[in-house]
């Protein structure tokens, strides 16, 4: 475990856990906050698919992530240059947890609001619990949306909901957000680091480099016309296809043993373990 004054950082069993932890604040952005996630990031890129299979992003103390600390912005220089510059290092960091070769899980309990709601739908799967809120919280002081608002909101809910959310500013509750699309399954409150390392875990058994390739083509998919990602999944698909994963696999099917990445598998398998507690 890396030591870090407001983040928490763990790897166990392959899983990288990133807790944003300023309960007492909401676990609100602060500067050190943020260095400190990307720093915790590059740690997993140097060792994805090589003891880090996906990551957890979560908040401390019942809260996700507030967004940026209202209280500290008063005392902000006022011109445009040095906020300019502040906003394109939270830039780099959006790029770096968006396009990470690893899946990333935002477990979300509790408000994610303006930066911080904007944070957890950078992920690739977001797990809520029943008292988890979004909420684009701009509005409410004056702002627009950060943190990658524009980019992400929009190409989960559709442009005319993104719009709703932005104006308006209001709450989204846990079931409200899965029906529009920003929530992939709703937990249960004790269950849900459970949950989270539980989907995390079946990754482990996946081809890094596929998935890898597969979400850096994935993330690109509404940017591109048809040729050119067409030759984008030309080039994935030969380097994967030279990987020792998929060789071992073509293998396997060979041999008539069954693959080790089989969703439906880790279903039934789930499923018998959780009848079995009972």
């Amino acid at each position: 475990m890396s030591e870090y004054e407001h983040v928490i950082f763990d790897i166990t069993d392959e899983i990288a856990t990133i807790t944003l932890n300023r309960p007492k604040a909401m676990n609100a952005l602060s500067r050190e906050m943020g260095q400190e996630l990307s720093d915790a990031l590059q740690q997993c890129t140097d060792q994805a698919g090589d003891g880090v299979k996906a990551i957890i992003l979560t908040g401390a103390g019942g809260a996700f992530c507030a967004g940026g600390d209202v209280k500290a912005m008063g005392g902000r220089d006022k011109s445009a240059a040095p906020n300019r510059n502040r906003m394109q290092s939270s830039h780099d960091r959006m790029m770096q947890l968006m396009n990470i070769e690893l899946p990333v899980i935002a477990l979300v309990d509790g408000p994610a609001a303006g930066a911080g709601a904007n944070i957890a739908l950078a992920a690739d799967f977001v797990l809520a619990t029943p008292r988890a809120m979004f909420m684009q919280a701009f509005g409410r002081i004056g702002l627009v949306p950060d943190w990658s608002g524009f980019f992400v909101l929009p190409r989960l809910v559709g442009l005319q909901a993104a719009k709703e959310l932005v104006f308006t500013a209001r709450k989204v509750k846990a079931e409200e957000a899965k029906e529009m699309g920003m929530v992939y399954k709703i937990v249960g409150q004790e269950t849900a680091m459970a949950e989270a390392r539980a989907l995390a875990g079946r990754f482990r058994a996946a081809s890094p480099v596929a998935l890898g390739i597969a979400k850096n083509i994935l993330n690109q998919s509404f940017n591109h016309d048809h040729k050119t990602l067409l030759e984008m999944e030309a080039m994935g698909q030969a380097i994967a296809q030279n990987s020792e994963y998929h060789k071992a696999a073509v293998q396997r099917f060979r041999d008539k043993e069954p693959s080790t990445y089989d969703w439906e598998a880790m279903d039934r398998a789930e499923s018998n373990m959780k009848t079995a507690a009972e």
